[in-house]
């Protein structure tokens, strides 16, 4: 009984404790530092080596310009611990009262205390970083560094080297830092892309660092050195210079192709197809493993389908006949079945043997995750077939099996788009609703969209009646019967001229033109947004969608530019903003990206 009373007083004791710093950190979070300061310092009394504690309790005094205090506080502290970050606190708060002969003395203490007692160096290092003293804060780590040659703080001395403005010492120090302590490789690498990658225009860093790994790629045969050249131009997304430096390596190292696999998967996901085709077919020349081949051939057919005019669909139909002949049917080869039966469905319209493929896939021993595969198959063309709730059912069992899995939320996001193609816009949206916040931001970004279309189209017409026919012309390109969705859409214009719907419906029928490449269609369909919806949500898409025409289709740059450049200085929120802005500094002659 005595230890239960005990242990309850200790439980509410640090529950209480507990409370008494959330209530301080909210006073001091909301700018109210005379209640923030008698909280804070009501925590020190009870935990006086609490160096948390302590500073928030100075940093309450000096927002109170109550500098003596803060002096005399500090003072203590440091004549009871002897600490150099003290020394800093103290030069700082002299430093705030304009007094800058007196913080220098004191910075330069601090400084000093380094060279007694080197370990000084990790809190007044860290407290010269945080006050932005950053020429201070070199000085320390270097001054550390001198005295005692076994500590590393290269990392931080670069990066200060960055803030500072001295791009190519940080850069030279932190590439040789990568090389002699290759375990914080990927920690610099993550640095160095946020400066490359940045909001502002950092084109002379990004030159900096291309030049500075050419040059040591040129004066050592390290290997690592190619490694970094490829890692730095998969950040710029030149896939095709990245492919040359890992070339070289296995040249030199032909023990693995992962990284050459994975480089292949990077030019895929970002639409490179051509560098993405070269790539495979360098590793089906390359490689006899048979997992490895089936997968390349898979991404390879997949190229050739998404490329192919119907007049090619017979010899894609051999082609996959062939491989499946070749690599017989079985669990590794499952990526393939789905392949052919998605194109005997959405290509050939052989939509029954289609299923039959897929239905004899799912008899195989198919792990989770194939089995998911297989399932959203057979949903999709159960959906392009009009079965919506036969499609339904095969989603809501990928959710189910593969909870909070990327996935489900794409099986959840496939759901939602079924119920819109059918009418349920209730059911829809709130589907829509959640997905927004889905970790995936391709899926995120998807359901955004039609939460927007749904919601703010039910809100012009409670009927819902543009919005019904609309679905309707989505559900006509999902189908792939883009003559008809393109009826579709032109009768919405007609019908609800000057409504909501018609800014998103000349958008739809922009991207069909788009695949049909009747670019002149196109074109004048996102005029159209541009030069009537200008004050709307779509015009950062018509605007882009534009200038991507002119640059990539229509070779006109000049056209292209002023397009990309509205999309930059007007609608920095949108989507498009970074790959607009690299279109932008490419056609404007910053070649080194």
């Amino acid at each position: 009984m005595k230890n239960s009373i005990i242990y309850i007083v200790l439980f509410w004791s640090a529950f209480a404790f507990s409370q008494n710093e959330q209530l301080a950190q909210y006073y001091y979070d909301k700018g109210d530092f005379e209640k923030a300061k008698i909280s804070y310092e009501e925590l020190l009394n009870s935990s006086p080596s609490n160096t948390q504690y302590f500073l928030r309790t100075i940093d309450c005094y000096q927002q109170l310009q109550q500098f003596e205090t803060a002096q005399k506080v500090i003072q203590d502290r440091y004549n009871k611990y002897k600490q150099g970050v003290f020394l800093v606190e103290l030069g700082y708060n002299f430093q705030l009262q304009k007094n800058d002969a007196k913080a220098k003395s004191y910075y330069e203490q601090a400084i000093e205390k380094i060279r007694t007692n080197p370990n000084d160096v990790y809190g007044v290092g860290n407290s010269f970083e945080k006050k932005v003293l950053l020429e201070y804060a070199l000085r320390a780590y270097q001054t550390a560094m001198s005295i005692q040659p076994n500590y590393n703080f290269n990392f931080q001395i670069g990066m200060l080297y960055g803030q500072l403005g001295q791009t190519d010492q940080m850069i030279d120090l932190l590439l040789t830092e990568s090389y002699k302590n290759p375990q914080n490789a990927n920690l610099i690498q993550t640095q160095l892309s946020r400066f490359m990658n940045g909001e502002t225009d950092n084109t002379a860093f990004k030159d900096a660092m291309r030049k500075a790994l050419i040059l040591r790629t040129q004066k050592d045969q390290d290997v690592f050195w190619n490694h970094y050249l490829s890692w730095f131009y998969v950040q710029q997304k030149e896939f095709g210079k990245a492919f040359i430096q890992e070339k070289a390596i296995y040249k030199r190292d032909p023990e693995s192709l992962s990284s050459i696999v994975n480089l292949g998967q990077f030019a895929l996901n970002e639409d490179e197809t051509d560098t993405a085709e070269e790539i495979f077919n360098f590793i089906l020349q390359t490689t006899k493993d048979r997992d490895l081949l089936i997968q390349t051939n898979s991404s390879l057919m997949q190229i050739k389908i998404d490329k192919a005019q119907e007049k090619e669909y017979p010899l894609i139909n051999s082609e996959l006949q062939q491989l499946l002949i070749t690599y017989e049917i079985t669990p590794f080869t499952l990526s393939l079945q789905i392949i052919q039966a998605h194109f005997l469905a959405f290509n050939l319209k052989k939509t029954e043997e289609g299923k039959d493929i897929i239905k004899k896939a799912l008899e195989l021993n198919l792990n989770a995750y194939q089995q998911a595969d297989a399932k959203m198959e057979l949903a999709d063309i159960l959906l392009l077939e009009e079965k919506f709730n036969q499609a339904l059912i095969y989603y809501s069992q990928i959710q189910l099996d593969l909870k909070n899995d990327v996935m489900a939320h794409e099986a959840s996001l496939k759901a939602a788009k079924t119920s819109y193609y059918k009418g349920d816009f209730e059911w829809a949206l709130k589907q829509f609703k959640e997905l927004k916040a889905a970790n995936t931001q391709l899926i995120a970004n998807d359901a955004l969209e039609y939460f927007l279309l749904i919601n703010d189209n039910t809100v012009a017409d409670s009927t819902q009646t543009a919005l019904k026919q609309f679905a309707k012309g989505d559900f006509l390109m999902y189908q792939n019967k883009k003559q008809e969705a393109i009826a579709q859409f032109q009768g919405i214009l007609k019908t609800f001229k000057g409504q909501e719907i018609e800014a998103v419906t000349m958008l739809r029928l922009g991207k069909i033109y788009e695949s049909l490449k009747d670019y002149t269609s196109a074109l004048a369909q996102y005029q159209q947004i541009i030069d009537h919806h200008g004050d709307g949500i779509y015009i950062d898409e018509a605007l882009f969608f534009s200038a991507e025409i002119y640059n990539d289709e229509l070779h006109n740059a000049e056209k292209a530019k002023p397009l990309y450049e509205k999309v930059i200085f007007n609608h920095q929120d949108s989507i498009y903003f970074v790959d607009a802005r690299k279109k932008y500094r490419e056609l404007r002659g910053d070649k080194n990206l």
